[in-house]
């Protein structure tokens, strides 16, 4: 930690000494339309080729250039490319308001210059998605769904048959860090993992990185999605929604005063249950089955340097029946304040709240019982960005976070036989310090070069079993009070990346990244179940850790209307948690008895061309990739597939505009079989009959395939008319392939010496009609 403040005080008294004669220009790229800050602009300078930066998360820039007259250029994809002559004598703000449209905007010259952010930006290993093309594509019952849409790009693998849990490259599923305008959401699926908790009415920029991960994001081993909401239209009021097979949703956002703040409230629901009331058959008839959603958003401009942000989200799930309940859902809340304290200093503190929680029960009176769980989240974050000049951007900051963990607490009924539970609750406290800087060292060559530290502390309340040498059974326990360290680790985590520009089209990039993660999941499936527990590290469970290379290879053709990549992968994984066999993981107060460690590794190919302009759009993406584990305990020791290690998988997404009012949409999915455990043969003793089941993950599931289709019909909006709508018709799944969502195994009824197995699928050819309005 001494060693980063060290460096950092050392880079800004050379930043002071070189800047003496220099100016500095900044300020917000906006939406004209809307107001909303837009994330990933690109800002250059036409005098200086190779010279600009890109608007950080709240769409805030800043250049700092020696005195004279430039012709800076703003671009973003998807909109107008604007450029603004300017007179630098001194330091001065200017923000820029882009249009969605070819209308000119005054004292802006309208350009031609082409989109080539796939070769010229740092990035790589990430996806970035714009809810407009997400809302174009086929969905699952109407149901626009972001996760989804991830899992139809390369190094992305789904969970199962229409679920929105996903895998990258090679990671479990609780190694994705899922952010909601920086709050941790700790389970993002809706109806047992059919739909995701994002509205997409809400959201307003959807990226995933899969390595090379930024130094300010830590605690997950592969991925992160951070997903941002909209701030609502701060120019005028706009109230939008959609009425489907199976949900509803409305969004209203408007200014609160224009040009200052503005405010969004977005709100979704299911009726499935509102049906069951119709049903002749009274077991039907009381039955609960349905989602709810609500997001809101307001923000307010203070003056120029100060503008503050409030957040929240809150979704639950309920079902049951007469005789069983069970609800789940998440809340989280944020307020964030971005300061200027120069044209070169931008900071952002937030504060964040995130809360998963699920309880389920009987309401039989014999068998009555309450059984609740949660995961709570109190953290801050303090985030700087510094540029330094034109060829150094720094980003450092300190975040602290405190998790509360309550397992399981089981409640019985006055006249019931269960018995009351409650295991073992506790806390922790997670830290974490970095510095990282993108520096361009020549025209065609940038590194982007971070240090992370962080640390974790598992405190009480709680207990700790002491074992004896095989590890099963208790010989004492230690108690301890609340906030009472129990078991603390800390560790370093180094990441760089490099780009090289080969030509104006084609670039080579390279990264590397270590990760530590200090919360795990604990499951037994393989899509999102509401019930899975998180627990922390501990004085029994280590902390995960992985380290991940990658380099790729990016080119544009087509005067940027084609770009494509190829990328190779490697990751080290270590710590990693695996089940011992016949594992009880329910309900088990010592649970660590169950839970053996190893090691993985993953490694693939990634194969992605998009074609961004033109009346058809979409892209083309395969992945060739390998995942292992060598847990000692497991298999013989030998190395194993997970259940999400699939060979091959591809993709093929389409949208082909007929007209300014007809759109056509199709998603095609590959991948082959998920690794399971199969039983190979049988024995009797003391005339029982016991399974004898393969090596761990030794056989596969079908491949996987299906077709979806859309076809979208929108009256355009003239200047005349404030009303405008749509009407998509979805079909999911349309040549009706029966995939498999599970095999379970049975005696066969032909012959009782024999086990045979059923394969399970839930969907056939399933249409769906949603209509949309905005106005």
């Amino acid at each position: 930690m001494k060693y980063l403040m060290t460096v950092l005080l050392l880079l800004c008294i050379l930043a002071n000494s070189a800047a003496q004669n220099k100016v500095t220009l900044s300020g917000y790229v906006k939406d004209k339309s809307t107001g909303e800050g837009l994330i990933g602009s690109s800002v250059s300078v036409q005098e200086l080729p190779g010279t600009g930066v890109i608007t950080n998360e709240y769409g805030y820039y800043s250049l700092t250039l020696p005195k004279g007259n430039y012709t800076i250029h703003y671009n973003y994809l998807g909109y107008v490319t604007s450029s603004k002559q300017v007179q630098l004598t001194g330091s001065q703000k200017l923000d820029m308001q882009l249009e969605q449209n070819t209308t000119t905007l005054q004292e802006v010259v309208v350009t031609s210059r082409k989109e080539d952010t796939n070769v010229k930006s740092m990035e790589m290993s990430t996806l970035k998605m714009q809810v407009a093309e997400i809302k174009n594509m086929p969905a699952l019952l109407g149901e626009v769904d972001v996760i989804k849409a991830i899992q139809l790009m390369p190094g992305v693998q789904n969970a199962g048959e229409g679920t929105s849990g996903f895998y990258v490259r090679g990671g479990g599923a609780d190694q994705n860090l899922i952010l909601l305008d920086e709050a941790p959401v700790y389970n993002a699926s809706h109806l047992m993992g059919f739909f995701s908790v994002f509205n997409a009415d809400a959201i307003k920029d959807v990226q995933l990185y899969k390595g090379g991960i930024p130094a300010q994001h830590g605690g997950r081993l592969s991925s992160l999605l951070d997903i941002r909401m909209k701030e609502g239209n701060n120019q005028k009021m706009e109230v939008s929604g959609g009425i489907g097979t199976i949900a509803s949703r409305l969004t209203v956002e408007a200014p609160i005063v224009k040009d200052k703040s503005s405010f969004i409230l977005s709100g979704r629901r299911t009726y499935a249950d509102m049906f069951f009331g119709l049903s002749s058959d009274e077991d039907i008839k009381g039955n609960d089955l349905y989602f709810y959603d609500l997001n809101a958003k307001v923000n307010y401009s203070l003056n120029e340097k100060n503008r503050l942000f409030v957040s929240s989200y809150f979704g639950r799930d309920v079902a049951g029946t007469k005789d069983f309940m069970m609800n789940w859902g998440n809340a989280t809340a944020t307020v964030r304040w971005n300061h200027l304290f120069s044209d070169r200093l931008f900071s952002n503190t937030t504060f964040i709240f995130s809360d998963f929680d699920y309880a389920l029960g009987s309401k039989e009176e014999e068998s009555e019982f309450t059984w609740k769980s949660h995961i709570k989240d109190y953290g801050i974050k303090n985030d700087y960005t510094y540029f330094l000049n034109t060829k150094n951007q720094l980003r450092f900051g300190l975040h602290v976070t405190y998790h509360n963990f309550m397992p399981a607490e089981v409640k019985p009924g006055e006249k019931s036989y269960v018995n009351e539970l409650k295991l073992n609750s506790t806390s922790a406290l997670e830290t974490a310090l970095y510095l990282s800087n993108e520096h361009q060292i020549t025209d065609r060559l940038t590194i982007d070069y971070g240090l992370r530290f962080s640390s974790f502390t598992n405190m009480g309340p709680g207990k700790v079993y002491l074992y004896d040498e095989d590890f099963e059974t208790p010989v004492d326990t230690v108690n301890y009070s609340r906030f009472e360290k129990i078991k603390s680790y800390h560790g370093l985590e180094p990441r760089i990346a490099a780009k090289y520009e080969l030509t104006d089209a084609s670039s080579l990039k390279a990264s590397y990244n270590r990760t530590l993660q200090y919360l795990h999941q604990v499951s037994n499936s393989t899509s999102a179940m509401p019930f899975d527990v998180w627990i922390p590290s501990s004085t029994y469970v280590k902390p995960q850790l992985a380290d991940q290379v990658a380099v790729g290879y990016f080119r544009n053709f087509a005067d940027n209307m084609f770009e494509g990549s190829v990328e190779l992968y490697y990751k080290w994984m270590d710590n990693q948690i695996d089940y011992k066999d016949y594992a009880e993981i329910l309900l088990n107060e010592r649970l660590e008895t169950e839970l053996l460690r190893g090691t993985g590794e993953a490694y693939g190919a990634e194969f992605y061309l998009r074609k961004q302009k033109g009346l058809l759009t979409g892209w083309i993406s395969y992945t060739l990739s390998k995942t292992e584990r060598t847990v000692p305990g497991i298999n013989d020791g030998n190395p194993y597939s997970p259940r999400h290690d699939r060979r091959h998988s591809g993709n093929l997404v389409l949208s082909y505009s007929f007209s300014p009012s007809i759109n056509l949409g199709a998603n095609w999915t590959y991948s082959t079989g998920g690794a399971i455990t199969m039983p190979v043969g049988r024995y009797e003793y003391n005339g029982k009959t016991y399974p004898v089941y393969s090596e761990r993950n030794g056989y596969r599931l079908p491949a996987y395939h299906r077709l979806d289709l859309s076809a979208t019909y929108a009256k355009p909006r003239n200047e005349f008319k404030k009303y405008s709508g749509s009407w998509t018709l979805s079909v999911y799944n349309a040549y009706a392939r029966k995939n498999a969502f599970s095999i379970y195994f049975r005696e066969s009824e032909d012959d009782k010496t024999k086990t045979e197995a059923v394969k399970t699928y839930l969907f056939d050819l399933l249409p769906s009609l949603t209509y949309n309005f905005n106005f």
